[in-house]
């Protein structure tokens, strides 16, 4: 079940998050987790990838995740790799709408909430001198007034450790629609090694994506997952696609499991984000026993409590 459909309002789910921050976080997990998938959470000997990454989210934390959570932060992580030529260039980091020098900025840009996720975080602005400014300073304006310690849904806890919501605002990167639009590579990384990846293309906005996976050869395996579109489209390898791997091992080394974002803009590199939680975990998988492969894959830490 997805509560963002039931409950539309961004500030509503927001509210009932908050009036809900006294559950624990295992008891939440457990629930949410027989809410979305309809199994019972092996919180003892978990085996799924899925119930894998809801051990993940409650046992293994560290400040650097909670760095490489926030979308400006990051950068400074990426650039400890010797990575800043993939970096997106920034043109700004807020901390209030009413900061932003909306003249300074070019006609076409991306707005972002540094701690959001999903559509409702993104504004992507094509032709500034046609936008309404008060629109974009009313949504900026909600993302800095979420409360730093306001639980996600997915109780995923770097997004709610106390830093604070702020607005960073980067290039935006054009893209043919007829070739996929802007193609989005996700590397499924586990103790610094990529073992396959997915693919996002034909994004639309608040519809979602084509989406397809693919091995390491750049076979497109026959899985497909519940939340999202099969890729209908016939996507080329990129030729620096081994490069992208290398990329995608050297920001995934430091952590048991993450997913690394890569774009391919004109045969450049171009850095999207990390992410520790792919879909929260609450994904259902066709066939199911990818689940259990994927789970084989990711080896669970020791636990690691260091905040």
């Amino acid at each position: 079940m997805d509560y963002k459909k039931i409950i539309k309002n961004r500030q509503l789910r927001l509210k009932i998050l908050e009036l809900l921050s006294f559950v624990p976080d295992k008891l939440m997990l457990q629930f949410q987790y027989g809410l979305k998938t309809g199994r019972k959470l092996n919180w003892k000997n978990p085996l799924r990838y899925t119930e894998k990454i809801q051990w993940y989210k409650m046992y293994y934390r560290t400040p650097l995740m909670v760095k490489c959570a926030d979308k400006y932060d990051v950068r400074e992580y990426v650039e400890s790799k010797g990575l800043e030529n993939i970096l997106n260039p920034c043109y700004g980091i807020y901390d209030s709408a009413e900061d932003i020098e909306w003249s300074k900025l070019p006609e076409q840009f991306v707005m972002k909430d540094t701690l959001g996720g999903g559509g409702t975080s993104v504004e992507i602005v094509r032709n500034k001198s046609k936008e309404d400014l008060n629109r974009l300073r009313k949504i900026g304006k909600g993302w800095t007034e979420i409360k730093a310690h306001v639980k996600s849904g997915g109780r995923e806890w770097p997004y709610y450790s106390g830093k604070k919501h702020r607005i960073i605002i980067e290039k935006f990167m054009d893209s043919d629609p007829l070739k996929g639009g802007l193609i989005d590579y996700k590397f499924l990384c586990f103790n610094g090694k990529a073992e396959l990846l997915y693919i996002l293309a034909d994004r639309v906005t608040g519809q979602g994506a084509g989406c397809g996976f693919f091995d390491l050869e750049f076979n497109q395996l026959q899985i497909t997952e519940s939340d999202e579109e099969t890729l209908k489209r016939k996507i080329t390898k990129p030729r620096n696609f081994h490069e992208m791997i290398k990329v995608a091992e050297k920001l995934a080394e430091d952590f048991p499991c993450a997913r690394i974002d890569l774009y391919n803009e004109n045969e450049n590199i171009i850095f999207g984000e990390i992410t520790f939680y792919d879909s929260s975990g609450y994904m259902l998988f066709d066939p199911d026993s990818f689940d259990y492969e994927l789970g084989s894959k990711f080896k669970l830490p020791k636990m690691k409590r260091e905040l």
